[in-house]
């Protein structure tokens, strides 16, 4: 690529960009390109695609291209659309909450540990309720870890118990209280009907009842939670997706010092 088209390309993207006014980018600024797919449980037929494509226009597409239907079985198809979304946001007045803390690595959590705390630091974790699925847990838990980032398990100052899954939080909890743990972590995949959050509030009011809640650090994980959710929900921080053991035990060993529980 040569410097002059290079610089044009630059120019005009500086130009066009609006985060005030923020749209999907496709082939050139502001086109508002985007792919979205679904199934309708109707025939793979004519009326099925035509009825895809009211429902992308519906969801404010322009021009929507049903690019693949495929029968799942007789009354149930998949759609591909394309088209222009219309719609913008305003990115310069969007603020999320996240978990604010300098991620460290094994070897530095180890070591604040040692410095801060003193003592090897108690943690249990769990798929609680109804819960079977055990890869977010695993991966934070488990020695070998996941993506290059090594599990709890191998941290020398942490002493982790991995109870697995479809564990009730009466049981959860007693165990919590059996070990002296000092932070707890729950996974939930399972979000249908919203059935995350009521296990994740039901946790909640059990440690409260129980009057532990303020002794321990409570985390939760999965793929549709947020820190700002779990906050929320009265938990001291939610991991979503692309999160490792590194980031759990640096909040978890420095949230355990500022909150004073390093005794």
């Amino acid at each position: 690529m040569s410097g002059g088209l290079y610089s044009t390309e630059v120019r005009d993207f500086d130009t066009n960009l609006d985060l005030t006014k923020l749209k999907p980018y496709g082939d050139t600024m502001n086109d508002g390109k985007v792919q979205v797919s679904f199934t309708l449980p109707v025939k793979d037929d004519e009326r099925g695609i035509e009825a895809a494509a009211q429902l992308a226009k519906a969801m404010g597409l322009k021009d929507p291209n049903v690019a693949h239907h495929q029968a799942l079985d007789v009354d149930f198809t998949f759609y591909v659309v394309f088209g222009s979304l219309q719609h913008t946001v305003n990115y310069e007045e969007i603020h999320v909450q996240t978990v604010e803390v300098d991620t460290m690595d094994m070897a530095q959590v180890s070591e604040y540990i040692k410095e801060h705390i003193g003592r090897k630091v108690t943690i249990i974790g769990a798929s609680t309720g109804t819960d079977a699925h055990t890869v977010g847990i695993d991966a934070i838990m488990n020695m070998k870890g996941f993506a290059g980032h090594y599990g709890l398990e191998r941290y020398e100052m942490i002493e982790a118990y991995n109870l697995g899954s479809q564990v009730e939080n009466e049981e959860f909890i007693k165990k919590a209280i059996e070990l002296n743990a000092d932070v707890l972590l729950v996974s939930q995949t399972v979000t249908q009907k919203d059935v995350h959050i009521q296990n994740l509030t039901n946790l909640v009011e059990l440690l409260e009842a129980e009057g532990i809640r303020d002794k321990v650090i409570l985390i939760c994980g999965g793929p549709r939670i947020t820190h700002e959710l779990a906050k929320e929900l009265g938990y001291d921080a939610g991991f979503g997706p692309g999160k490792y053991a590194d980031d759990v035990a640096t909040f978890a060993a420095t949230e355990m010092v500022a909150r004073g529980l390093n005794k």
